[in-house]
């Protein structure tokens, strides 16, 4: 008789099945293969490499991103001064500096990335919406960035080989051929990176930051030079009053909720840290001061080119594109290109590799979700999405509302109702006495909470009626959901802290 060859056991169901092993020596739950590979699985303690530089680094390339550039600038363009912008993003560092530690800690704690996390408020099967969510907008972004570093890569290569201007005029699904190059290119070295694992991103983020912070400061030292040691600190038409300081504030919030999609995942990285204090010095560090430096670039950018010829620039490469040297003007393209990288792969590649694995976790390690994930960013065809406003302010802005009631379900229930107290290894099991299977794996008053919250923050944002609040929507609807939750919730029971040791990994693997 026949006999069929046994299905082939793929390395993270091996993984699940050891891990399993392990929890039934302990007396833990059993680790179901659904829920547990060796990339959702908390990281060991011992090993760990994240340290204050590391986190530090991550947000000397992130604060001084373009799209956060073009940001500030407009707040100069809307109206305030030097001190103005200082003070605006002062109030957002202050605050993302809470939050953050407050999200950091979480992965200090557990060891475990996001969509793990939210297993712990919304469920084992629930966390796949929180998991979506934060990564569905980040596989659009990756495809987004990728697109604008490859426009600074095709400035770069005409200015080196003045021959290939030809490629670049004619049209194949929206990109010239030279467009497609640079795209395509840029987007190997990315899936190269992510292809060798979170060690690689951080070694990568550590080599940017100090790239990054010269470049600029080198920068706004020239742009100063060129307008003559005087830059201009408010435009023709400056704000005053109360109208001045509804726009300080609203630049604050925006500051956070441009931030509102890191706040969520931060643990993906903290996992990985040596200790809260090097989350904190990280922090610390690479938030409010960092964007301190950051504030006081921007105001002798742009009040540099005020000055000069009564402009107000967009963005940073609207300065690199006028320096008249072609070597220099090479050397800030590389910048600008090592820049988009460092940030797409810590704010929009991460998160939906993290997502993938927890959709097909016996299927998907992180090279291969890595792979997934910028398969679907190229095949988007990113720059038609990007030169759409419906899909820019509507699509993915509607799906950014909801990140702010997410973050604070999640909160509220890790800090207030739990007070940190979590039973890692139930978060990988099946079993239905488990602490987070609730209703047949999703935690019903939690999705309660986040509906209705993530309608009004919404409302708020894109009801003209409602604009003069809209720039606070991510608070409004954190809030709401943070405040609906915690009445809902079942506050009087036990929660037990076990740590996640016994089923643990190295977090380098």
């Amino acid at each position: 008789m026949k006999v069929d060859p046994a299905p082939a056991i793929t390395e993270e169901v091996a993984a699940a099945a050891e891990a399993n092993a392990r929890a039934q020596s302990e007396g833990l739950a059993a680790v179901s293969p659904r829920l547990y590979n060796q990339d959702l699985a908390p990281t060991k303690r011992e090993g760990r490499k994240w340290t204050s530089y590391s986190i530090f680094t991550l947000w000397a390339n992130d604060v001084h991103s373009l799209g956060n550039y073009a940001f500030a600038i407009g707040l100069f363009a809307l109206g305030l001064g030097g001190w103005q912008i200082l003070l605006a993003l002062g109030v957002g560092a202050v605050l993302l500096f809470l939050l953050l530690n407050l999200s950091g800690y979480m992965g200090v704690k557990t060891g475990i990335p996001f969509p793990v996390m939210s297993r712990i408020s919304f469920g084992i099967h629930g966390a796949q919406i929180a998991a979506i969510l934060r990564g569905g907008v980040a596989i659009v972004w990756f495809g987004v960035q990728t697109y604008l570093a490859s426009v600074v890569f095709r400035v770069l290569l005409i200015a080196v080989f003045p021959g290939l201007a030809g490629l670049d005029a004619d049209n194949i699904l929206g990109l010239s051929t030279l467009g497609w190059f640079a795209f395509i290119s840029l987007w190997i070295v990315q899936v190269v990176i992510v292809s060798y694992g979170m060690e690689m991103i951080r070694k990568y983020e550590a080599f940017a930051g100090p790239v990054i912070l010269f470049t600029f400061a080198a920068l706004a030292v020239w742009m100063l030079i060129e307008a003559g040691g005087s830059i201009a600190f408010t435009t023709d038409q400056s704000l005053g009053g109360a109208e001045m300081w509804v726009a300080i504030f609203g630049g604050g919030a925006l500051w956070v909720a441009i931030y509102g999609t890191f706040v969520l995942n931060f643990c993906d990285f903290t996992r990985s840290a040596v200790s809260k204090q090097a989350v904190t010095r990280g922090n610390f560090w690479g938030i409010p001061i960092n964007m301190m430096l950051f504030g006081a670039i921007v105001v002798v950018l742009a009040g540099a080119q005020f000055t000069i010829n009564g402009t107000i620039i967009t963005s940073p490469a609207d300065i690199v594109q006028t320096i008249p040297s072609t070597f220099l003007l090479v050397l800030a393209c590389l910048s600008l290109l090592i820049l988009t990288i460092a940030v797409n792969l810590m704010a929009n590649f991460v998160a939906p590799v993290y997502m993938l694995a927890n959709l097909f976790p016996k299927y998907l390690n992180f090279r291969k979700a890595g792979i997934i994930s910028a398969v679907i960013g190229l095949v988007i065809l990113p720059w038609n999405l990007y030169n759409n406003p419906v899909v820019i302010v509507y699509f993915l802005g509607g799906l950014g509302a909801v990140l702010g009631p997410l973050f604070g379900v999640v909160m509220a229930d890790y800090w207030l109702i739990r007070r940190s107290r979590v039973n890692v290894p139930d978060l990988y099991t099946e079993n239905p006495s488990g602490a987070y299977f609730y209703r047949r794996g999703y935690n019903t008053k939690a999705i309660t909470a986040l509906i209705p919250s993530s309608l009004i923050a919404i409302l708020i944002a894109f009801i003209p009626y409602l604009s003069a609040a809209a720039p606070f929507s991510w608070f409004f609807g954190a809030g709401i959901a943070a405040l609906v939750y915690y009445f809902i919730a079942d506050r009087d029971r036990t929660f037990e802290d076990v740590s996640g040791e016994p089923i643990a990994v190295s977090s380098v693997h």
